[in-house]
Parts: C-alpha cells; sequence; structure tokens
C-alpha cells in the first residue's frame, strides 16, 4: 500500500506545497507572495483564506483529487515547548495558533491549513518537528545568568532529517546513534543527538556568525553597543546586517566565492573564519556528547559550498567522519516524518499544552 502526503511550508513571503507517494516527490510549487501583498494583512491568520485558495488552486491544476490523501501536514509554527516528530492538529492547537500565537510567524499557517485540507479529504493533519522542539538535557539550560535560561531554538526541522537520513545510510536506527549536526544556512544553528533526542544546541545567537546574523559577540562590548544605539538598530545589526553582510556587504556565498576567487584577502579572512566558528561550535557540542560522535552532518543551503564544507572538515575530522548533506530539504522532511508515522514506525504526539 502507497500513501500521499501533501506537505506545506508557509513562510514570510512564500507557501511551498509538495505533493509525495510515500518517498517520492511527485510535483512541487514555491507559491511567491509579492511584499505589497503581504502588506494587505495586519496579523499572520488573516492570510489564511489567501493562501489556503493559492494551494487549492495548485491542487486543481494538477488535477489531483484531495481524497486520494493519506495525510497532510504542515510546518510547525512555534508552541510552549514540545517533542521532536509529529503532532496530530487538534483544536487546541489551533486555538493557540488562531488566538494565543506565541509570536505572529508564517509558520502558525501551517497546521491550520493543512487541517482544512485533511477534513475534506477525510483523513489526519500534522505537524513535524516544530520551531519550538525542546529535549535539552537540564544541565544545558544554564547559561551563566540565573535571569536567563537556554531555550532550544533551531533548525529542528531539517537538522533532524539529516540525523535520521545519515543513521540509514550507516544502516543503523536514529535512537541509536550520537550526531552533531550543523545546519548552515542564512542563520547557522547547530545541534548535538543522543540516542534519538536533541539534548544540547547552539543557536543562531550564540555561536557562529552567519551570512545575515552576527551570532555571539563579546558581551561587554555588545552593551556599549546597545547603549549607544536605538533598540531597533542593534537589533537589526545583530540579525539581517550582522555576519558576512557586515564585513562584506553580502549575504551571498556565491558572491564572496567570487570575491575569493578574484583575490580578495578580506573575503577569504571572513568566510574562513565563518568556518572556523563553526568547527568550534562543532567541537563545542562534541564535548556534550563526551566525544562519543557517530557522525558529524554538514547540511543547509550554505553546505553545497565545498570550499566552505573543506575548511570546516579539516578542523573537525579528527573527531569522527563528516556526512555532507547540503539544501534546506524542509518539504522532504516533512514529507518523510508523516510516512514514519503513517507507516508505523513512529507515533503522533496529543497536543494538550492550550
Amino acid at each position: 500500500m502507497s500513501f500521499k502526503i501533501l506537505a506545506i511550508n508557509p513562510g514570510s513571503t512564500s507557501t511551498k506545497i509538495a505533493l509525495y507517494e510515500d518517498k517520492k516527490e511527485i510535483s512541487k510549487k514555491n507559491i511567491e507572495h509579492p511584499s505589497d501583498e503581504i502588506a494587505k494583512y495586519e496579523k499572520i491568520t488573516d492570510q489564511y483564506e489567501m493562501r489556503y485558495k493559492q494551494i487549492m488552486d495548485f491542487l486543481n491544476e494538477q488535477n489531483f483529487d484531495v481524497k486520494e490523501l493519506s495525510a497532510v501536514v504542515g510546518r510547525g509554527g512555534p508552541l510552549p515547548p514540545v517533542h521532536s516528530g509529529a503532532y496530530e492538529v487538534n483544536e487546541a492547537m489551533m486555538d493557540r495558533y488562531r488566538n494565543r500565537p506565541i509570536i505572529e510567524h508564517a509558520s502558525n499557517l501551517g497546521g491550520l491549513i493543512a487541517n482544512e485540507i485533511a477534513e475534506s479529504a477525510g483523513v489526519k493533519a500534522y505537524i513535524y518537528d516544530s520551531i519550538s522542539v525542546d529535549e535539552l538535557d537540564d544541565i544545558a539550560r544554564i547559561s551563566g545568568l540565573a535571569d536567563i535560561e537556554r531555550q532550544s531554538l533551531t533548525h529542528c526541522l531539517n537538522m533532524r532529517a539529516a540525523a535520521i537520513k545519515t543513521s540509514e545510510k550507516m544502516n543503523k536506527n536514529y535512537k541509536d546513534c550520537n550526531f552533531v549536526v550543523a545546519h548552515l544556512g542564512g542563520g547557522i544553528s547547530l545541534s548535538a543527538h543522543r540516542q534519538g533526542k536533541m539534548v544540547d544546541m547552539v543557536s543562531d545567537v550564540e555561536g557562529p556568525f552567519s551570512p545575515e546574523r552576527a551570532g555571539v559577540l563579546p558581551t561587554d562590548k555588545l552593551v556599549k553597543l546597545c547603549y549607544s544605539n536605538e533598540e531597533s538598530v542593534v537589533k537589526k545589526k545583530l540579525r539581517g546586517k550582522g555576519g558576512l553582510v557586515s564585513y562584506l556587504n553580502t549575504n551571498s556565498a556565491l558572491e564572496v566565492e567570487d570575491m575569493i576567487k578574484n583575490g580578495d584577502e578580506r573575503a577569504k579572512i571572513v568566510y574562513e573564519a565563518m568556518a572556523y566558528q563553526i568547527a568550534k561550535a562543532i567541537g563545542e557540542l562534541s564535548v556534550a556528547l563526551e566525544g562519543k560522535v557517530d557522525k558529524i552532518v554538514l547540511t543547509g543551503g550554505i553546505a553545497y559550498s565545498k570550499m566552505l564544507t573543506d575548511w570546516i572538515i579539516k578542523r573537525v575530522s579528527f573527531i569522527t567522519d563528516v556526512e555532507v548533506l547540503p539544501g534546506e530539504n524542509e518539504l522532504e522532511s516533512l514529507a518523510l516524518g508523516t510516512l514514519r508515522v503513517l507507516e508505523g514506525e513512529e507515533e503522533a504526539y496529543e497536543y494538550n499544552l492550550g
């Protein structure tokens, strides 16, 4: 028996959708939402009808009957801390997304739209590996200042999918392996996976700088920066105008590599410094796993950069072998996670946090 799954990933300026039959992608589309269109809506949930209609238009263009679906899965928006894996969409979850969102985030629409399509098809709707997955060890929550507790905020969806894919390539069960995974994108975050749980992480505000984010900074100088600028200015410097943008006026790794090929020494040391900081964070999480690391996994869009990954591998290969799985792969991650539920490999949780 085969399973047909619709995966939905709402982003700030697009809605990415894909149809899968088991592990095979049947079709996909990236629906762009121009900024002037998005600007019409006061709240994220106000965009619901617009995005739902465009998804249904795509399915109609494909002559696809939703009655053929086995399940629908949406990107999981921020919730109170949840387990990794699948949650069945229910009234409590939808009430949270509609009426008491933790933050205004486009992914809040994932479960809502998935549920409406699933109801039409007579199947279940899920979210998978929500942004709010939190499986940190208690010791990993201590920050160094009692007022601040570390929170698990990472690119969980892609990192867990890359870890699971790596375990399959090793002919092992994910729950029997230890991994350090680095997601290399516009933001960079890393996670330590021990026996199927993400027990520690380095978020994009406490680790390496990235194409447009500053990462961790010396706190004394950061305090001075905060007091000498307005809050909005500092926030933009840290997220949007930090990292490669701050040093090289671009967030494109391809442009930076072109600079390096043309002999730009400043571009080379900045780009290599990003690799250096990623490697240091990998070492940090290897310590969290007491050195028992089966594989280091590099994923995300910038993992396509062989220049960058070679620099990282050179510094961390003494720990263990490195697997490079480039790309975001979010739709695939959603679909394959849901497939594991349908095939009985995983069980979906019930959301009851209100």
